[in-house]
């Protein structure tokens, strides 16, 4: 029983020892997040106490997110006292507010630089690459050189953290001061070459800051740097795939070669083979030749290492990489290349909604150039409910896209998605009117069938009778382009519309209507619905709108001109030589005298004969339109109408009439809406924002450069590896400390930087940076072997010419000491 005592006293002292722990732990949450005064927290941070100091200092970095910095600086000298501190988070937490301030207190940020730099030699080598990136962080001009330096000696580091620290560096320091680019370059070259993944990543991102266009230090490089694409992080990856863009694209040609099609069915070629007389011309087998011959891409070896190390990548957590495989594979690499992305690009939609909408971008311009490969995957690009409007519009776009290469079955699917959509009157007006323009997008296709074309348009035509005067305005627009790409096949279809312009209430969709009933109104002279369409539209002509009135004026002008073209009226008669002219002194009377008919028309047409001489019903219903137009309240209207009475006046300007009123009019294209972004590299910000971004894109952007030339390339030989090794590693392994003394010392003599004269600065007429490799690492047994050897041919030597050494001693100590020079710089 004690012991059953004793162990429920001890779960209760346990039980109050935690929540009193928990409730120490909110308590200094919640303080923390307080705020105290200037003169409680400079106490802080100039206490001897390593806690409070922390705390202080806790403290102010947090102010320093907060509030401006006009706040927090006050604390500057307070905060720069404690940078000689011992402790590593006291260190971390300074250097982040020196980051912070350092512009505003150059003079005073100057005084922690000897600090810094002894952090520089600290045996803490996250230390050394913390104080490298604070002293190349401090934006001041003054310490370029003393940044310079420590990029030196971070370059020559035994971790790899720190030699990161100073690739990232380079570019900042470049930034203070452009005059140290000369020794700034040769680092880069160094850290480009670093066996460690993550030491050459961030030297390419280095290099694309600092000094893109100098692709002749990547030559000696780029068959090292591909294989370390895999295990790079996320960043290296990135800026690594958009140097490569860059330099395959500058240094391999596009090579393309001509081979024959692989025919399916080898039946059929050798009966055509055998069915050919002997004596037939050679022309018709030359044609058949070059209509089997097909185009494939030849790739260079080194830029199919490329595509073949991405490959891999496909499968990362981010995003940003997919797409960059994707884009490298679409730009340089062939379609086989390419269809191995499509899926692991499709898979994005299913991310977040941020990181769909930026996918579906690229999916459509990826979709543009080769829409088959999207086809098996249509499921995805189907419309949900839950959709925001900028993510269902690219979907519509992408099923339009694919739905001239599916089979019939996925086709009659995406008909009828899209016209469930379409008729949805408690859907959003957006997404009715989209559906309505996919569908008239999936009949346009040239590859549609003319069965899918007709059922596209009976899906349209179900429209016209609907209450809702958008939709049936959107449909009409639609299936004026689809009559227009097609007159001759579509003349029911205009008499079907016209039977529905009684329903139709909308002014739009009677402009529409009455526009085709005008614009066919000559194809079929026998049976032409133009004329009693106008009749009926007369009497109404007073309440229609104005839209529908401009297009009644303008069917009138049509039919008038129709009628004109089909009875011309007599020419004039030609006054014979020697008589007056009628048009200047009038009619000639019998009793000898003249009458002017400007004076006497109104006598004339009152006359009974002229009133029983009745005008042409099409003559009367345009006079009468013209009537009616004069005592509009439409501006507009009624210097249109004003216009065609002139034009159709005199016979002199028919012809000019028809050639207005009746030209044939170009047939309508509705491309993708994304066809305005196809010029847009894939993966950049200035395809989604498109040409809201100005005219070239987002600032900043650079499109892809063209393929270099066939016979301007670099030399491959530029590519050839060096054989270099890191001055802290050889064969994968890592140096033990008198292994890296050893070779510290040879590397001096072994490695170099030569200028050679190449071609350019990719290696075609400039000077290209070439490492030597003339030298290979020896181990301790060579140099000792080496050394018995040189001894032996010394004692013969001094044996056979003991006369040429026996000048003075003096002379013998140079010699040895120079031959022992030369060896070890060799």
């Amino acid at each position: 029983m004690e012991s059953i005592s004793r162990i429920s006293s001890l779960l209760e002292t346990a039980r109050d020892l935690t929540l009193e722990a928990a409730r120490d732990a909110s308590n200094a949450r919640k303080t923390s997040t307080q705020m105290l005064p200037s003169g409680q927290l400079k106490k802080l941070l100039d206490s001897r106490s390593e806690r409070d100091v922390l705390e202080g200092l806790k403290r102010v970095v947090t102010m320093s997110y907060r509030q401006p910095p006009s706040q927090t600086l006050p604390f500057f000298t307070h905060v720069i006292k404690n940078i000689a501190s011992p402790s590593l988070p006291v260190k971390k937490l300074v250097y982040i507010y020196l980051l912070q301030h350092a512009e505003h207190e150059p003079d005073t940020a100057l005084l922690s630089i000897n600090t810094i730099q002894k952090s520089l030699t600290d045996t803490n080598p996250q230390l050394r690459a913390l104080a490298l990136r604070v002293m190349s962080g401090i934006r001041v001009p003054v310490i370029s050189q003393i940044v310079s330096l420590g990029i030196k000696r971070g370059v020559g580091d035994m971790s790899p953290y720190v030699r990161r620290a100073a690739a990232l560096a380079i570019p900042k320091c470049y930034a203070l001061d452009p005059n140290t680019e000369p020794q700034l370059l040769e680092y880069l070259s160094t850290l480009l070459g670093d066996k460690q993944f993550f030491v050459a990543g961030a030297a390419v991102a280095a290099f694309l800051e600092m000094c893109p266009d100098r692709l002749d230090l990547i030559h000696e490089h780029y068959r090292s740097l591909v294989p370390k694409l895999i295990d790079m992080d996320e960043w290296g990856q990135l800026a690594t795939l958009r140097l490569m863009m860059v330099y395959a694209r500058k240094c391999f040609p596009r090579r393309i070669k001509k081979i024959r099609k692989i025919n399916s069915n080898p039946k059929s070629t050798s009966t055509t083979k055998t069915t050919k007389g002997f004596y037939d011309s050679e022309s018709d087998s030359e044609e058949s030749d070059h209509q089997d011959m097909e185009d494939i891409v030849i790739l260079d070896p080194d830029l199919e290492l490329l595509l073949k190390t991405c490959q891999p990548l496909l499968q990362s957590r981010n995003s940003a990489v997919v797409i960059a495989v994707a884009r490298t594979y679409l730009y340089l690499g062939t379609p086989d290349y390419l269809y191995t992305a499509i899926g692991p690009l499709v898979s994005l939609l299913r991310s977040a909604s941020d990181i769909q909408h930026i996918a579906l971008y690229n999916i459509v311009q990826v979709c543009l150039s080769h829409p088959e490969p999207f086809v098996n995957y249509y499921s995805h690009f189907l419309v949900r409910s839950t959709d925001a409007p900028h993510v269902w519009r690219l979907k519509l776009e992408l099923l339009t896209l694919i739905f001239p290469y599916g089979p019939p079955r996925l086709q009659s699917l995406i008909l009828a998605e899209l016209s469930h959509f379409s008729h949805s009157g408690s859907l959003d007006p957006g997404l009715v009117k989209e559906a309505v323009r996919a569908i008239g997008r999936c009949s346009q296709s040239s590859a549609t069938s003319a069965k899918t074309s007709a059922r596209c348009l009976r899906l349209l035509l179900a429209h016209i009778g609907s209450a809702d005067a958008h939709l049936v305005a959107e449909s009409l627009e639609v299936i004026r382009h689809l009559i227009q790409r097609d007159p001759e096949n579509h003349r029911i279809t205009v008499v079907r519309l016209a039977k529905h312009l009684d329903a139709a209430t909308s002014a739009q969709a009677r402009a529409s209507i009455i526009w085709l009933v005008g614009e066919f109104a000559g194809l079929d002279s026998e049976n032409n619905i133009a004329t009693d369409v106008l009749r009926i539209l007369a009497k109404g002509f007073a309440d229609e709108a104005e839209p529908a009135k401009l297009q009644i004026v303008l069917l009138a002008a049509k039919v008038y001109v129709h009628h004109i073209n089909a009875n011309p009226p007599p020419e004039p008669q030609k006054p014979v030589e020697g008589e007056p002219s009628p048009s200047l002194l009038g009619d000639f009377q019998e009793d000898g005298g003249f009458r002017d008919p400007h004076l006497e028309s109104d006598h004339v047409q009152n006359t009974p004969e002229k009133q029983l001489e009745k005008p042409h019903p099409v003559e009367a219903l345009y006079n009468y339109i013209l009537f009616l137009t004069r005592y509009d309240t439409s501006y507009d209207l009624r210097d249109r109408a004003r216009m065609y009475r002139a034009l159709l006046a005199t016979p002199t300007s028919t012809q000019l009439a028809s050639l207005l009123l009746l030209a044939p009019k170009p047939v309508p294209q509705t491309p993708s809406p994304s066809e305005t972004r196809k010029g847009y590299v894939l993966g950049s910000a200035s395809l989604v924002i498109g040409d809201e971004g100005g005219i070239g894109g987002l600032r900043g952007y650079d499109d892809l450069p063209p393929w270099v030339k066939e016979g301007h390339e670099p030399d491959p030989r530029l590519r050839e590896e060096t054989g270099t090794t890191s001055v802290y590693e050889a064969g994968g392994r890592t140096l033990s400390a008198a292994e890296q003394l050893d070779a510290a010392t040879g590397s001096r003599g072994r490695v170099g930087i030569s200028t050679s004269p190449t071609k350019n600065l990719n290696g075609i007429d400039g000077v290209s940076t070439v490492t030597s490799s003339s030298a290979k690492e020896r181990t301790l047994d060579d140099w000792l072997e080496e050394e018995e050897d040189e001894s032996e041919e010394e004692t013969d030597e001094d044996e056979e010419e003991e006369s040429e050494y026996e000048s003075s001693e003096d002379e013998e100590t140079e010699s040895e000491d120079e031959g022992e020079e030369d060896r070890l710089v060799k």
